[in-house]
């Protein structure tokens, strides 16, 4: 058994690590598992982004299960988007099975049933941890670019942000942006004209558009108040395990716009919020991004700018970002050259255009003088993969066709009483779940117009009363009018000056 033998030497040799790792299971030869060639992602490369590919079956979800499993338990936080609800069984250990037994025996190592410190965190009306952030904390470029706004109508949302910072009125929700929008052209028109120039009627208009449109996808729910603060989602547990933070976003897969809002927001937040730290041993936080052609799909041009912008700078900050989807194709090319770990489960050749695709997935891998890539990718079974991932200085390692390491934790979802016990003992549904709806821009501006109506109405009702008094007065005393008429003056004036001669 040379070629096995050259094959192992091949995988231990390409994923050997000084560092902490997470193992993924064992490569695969000729459609068998080699027993101990593991397949070890080295901790200190997490934070170069991934991505999880693969048909409809093929075990994609169960890889990010794996993945989450195995960081929480080294002490690093992560964030799931659960797009389909079936994520929640973190929270219980697995209750084994002999197939599972059976498939780490052919890995090399014991199986083991754990369960894991999950928080269930909603952007809905679902039951979990409200996420929210306010209006002001996106700023006016983001808005304008999540909206997908000209120059000009770029340039009055930053006239309206101005505005409110020149006058310390909070924009807190949607409802305070629209009334801020309304009263530069309307009752405040000539206030913004004498302090910012003249605001075109027309551009407010497709702005208020624009946000009624976000509003329809449910955007009024997390835009307000109480803002989640990101450093929450990197907490530890007295184990000093990493909490896995499950996003439910299952009754939003028809909103696309949302969904691509919240996770700009929350990469903008992060990256805001976490310092430099450069090169590390360990990531701080990883996020997977599940259903990620959602995000792509319907973003604008100056939307995927920034997400792709975001996706090279935050690695810095210790931030791995993974992006699991049905195809590598559904990610730009220009996020896609960024990812360093790549799972690949089977794609399958149905279509002229999926042969096409295979081709086109094939050539973003390492060649292998073990494989032909574009063969492996359609023969590739349920729960495996191909993986090539960087190695800790940076280099591509071996490209493995791997048996994956089954979940520790239940690959279902939890019941209700078991989801309800999870939300019921979070310190954080007590800290972010009370709504809070303080006076901001929409009270401060409606309390102003309607100052400004009743000052408005008490001078237009004085000059008509002054008018009325001084003709009635004029009728009854008609000496006081001819003392008064300007021949009378003339004539005083007259006398005066022949006296003073």
């Amino acid at each position: 058994m040379a070629g096995t033998e050259d094959f192992f030497d091949h995988i231990e040799k390409g994923y050997t690590t000084k560092g902490d790792y997470i193992n993924m299971g064992a490569a695969i030869l000729n459609g068998e598992a080699v027993k101990n060639a593991f397949v070890k992602i080295p901790l200190k490369t997490l934070n170069r982004h991934g991505l999880i590919a693969g048909a409809t079956g093929t075990g994609k979800t169960k890889t990010l299960q794996v993945l989450a499993e195995n960081l929480s338990e080294k002490g690093i936080p992560v964030l799931l988007m659960d797009l389909k609800g079936d994520l929640s069984g973190l929270a219980q250990p697995s209750p084994g099975h002999a197939k599972i037994d059976e498939r780490h025996e052919k890995i090399g190592f014991p199986f083991k049933a754990s369960s894991f410190p999950v928080e269930i965190l909603s952007l809905s009306e679902q039951d979990g941890v409200k996420l929210r952030a306010t209006v002001s904390e996106f700023g006016p470029v983001l808005l304008s670019r999540i909206l997908d706004l000209s120059e000009t109508q770029s340039g009055i949302v930053a006239v309206v942000f101005k505005y409110c910072d020149d006058q310390k009125m909070p924009l807190l929700d949607l409802k305070d942006f629209k009334k801020v929008l309304q009263y530069a052209t309307g009752a405040g028109k000539a206030e913004f004209t004498k302090e910012y120039g003249r605001i075109s009627t027309s551009s407010t208009g497709t702005i208020l558009r624009k946000i009624i449109e976000l509003e329809q996808q449910g955007a009024e729910l997390f835009f307000g108040e109480k803002s989640f603060d990101v450093n929450d989602l990197t907490r530890i547990d007295e184990q000093g395990r990493g909490y896995i933070n499950i996003l439910r976003l299952t009754d939003i897969q028809d909103r696309p716009k949302l969904f691509s809002t919240f996770m700009l927001s929350l990469l903008a937040e992060i990256y805001d919020t976490f310092p430099e730290q450069g090169d590390s041993d360990r990531p701080e936080l990883i996020l997977f991004i599940d259903e990620a052609h959602l995000i792509f799909k319907e973003a604008s041009k100056a939307l995927l700018d920034q997400i792709e912008s975001i996706v090279k700078l935050i690695r810095s900050k210790g931030i791995g970002l993974y992006f699991v989807t049905q195809n590598p194709t559904d990610v730009p090319n220009d996020v896609l050259s960024q990812l360093g770990l790549k799972v690949q489960h089977a794609l399958r050749a149905f279509t002229a255009r999926d042969r096409k695709a295979i081709k086109l997935t094939a050539e973003n891998y390492p060649e292998s003088e073990f494989y032909d890539t574009k063969e492996v990718l359609t023969s590739l079974g349920i729960g495996e993969a191909l993986i090539s991932a960087l190695d800790e200085k940076g280099r591509p390692t071996p490209l493995a066709a791997t048996l994956l390491r089954a979940p520790m934790s239940r690959m279902d979802i939890l019941t209700d009483t078991e989801l309800k016990e999870v939300i019921d003992r979070s310190a954080l549904v007590k800290k972010y779940n009370e709504t809070i709806d303080r006076e901001s821009a929409y009270e401060i501006l409606n309390e102003k117009i309607e100052n400004a109506e009743k000052l408005a109405e008490k001078e237009k009702n004085k000059p008509a009363a002054r008018k009325t008094s001084r003709r009635t007065s004029t009728r009854q005393n008609p000496v006081i009018k001819v003392l008064t008429s300007a021949t009378f003056i003339r004539g005083v004036l007259g006398v005066l000056k022949k006296v003073m001669r």
